[in-house]
């Protein structure tokens, strides 16, 4: 499983002090661009080839509430749903209890240049069990 470690800045709280809703999705997707990075993939080579990473749904549960200044890891574990289709599996743990603050699913998949969905060799060979 790949993580990365972050902490949370003020601007990414609501009114109540807590980090807003809809900046979990920042957090996950700045951990799926790093596993990727991390696995070889190369995003940017990725579109210029015209290939696209696309997110076709997301399932979040919340847990738990991140504060400010607090530091967090995101876990991300990537598994094959379809042919055409993959999954990150992501967590968000505060670090100073191993809190866990979310848990959640992130669908997608790649579209070629005529926009058809399409895992390519350099995507397929990321699932272990293929």
């Amino acid at each position: 499983m790949f993580s990365i470690e972050m902490s949370v800045r003020d601007y990414e709280l609501d009114m109540q002090g807590i980090v807003n809703n809809g900046v979990y999705f920042n957090y996950l997707e700045h951990a799926r661009h790093a596993f990727l990075k991390h696995s070889g993939i190369d995003f940017a080579a990725l579109t210029k080839a015209g290939i696209h990473l696309v997110v076709i749904r997301s399932e979040l549960d919340y847990k738990a509430s991140l504060q400010s200044g607090d530091r967090f890891r995101v876990e991300v574990a990537l598994e094959r749903m379809s042919k055409v289709k993959f999954g990150f599996r992501q967590r968000v743990v505060r670090l100073k209890d191993e809190k866990l603050c979310l848990s959640g699913l992130v669908i997608g998949t790649a579209l070629n240049e005529r926009g058809r969905p399409y895992i390519s060799a350099e995507l397929a060979a990321l699932f272990h069990n293929d």
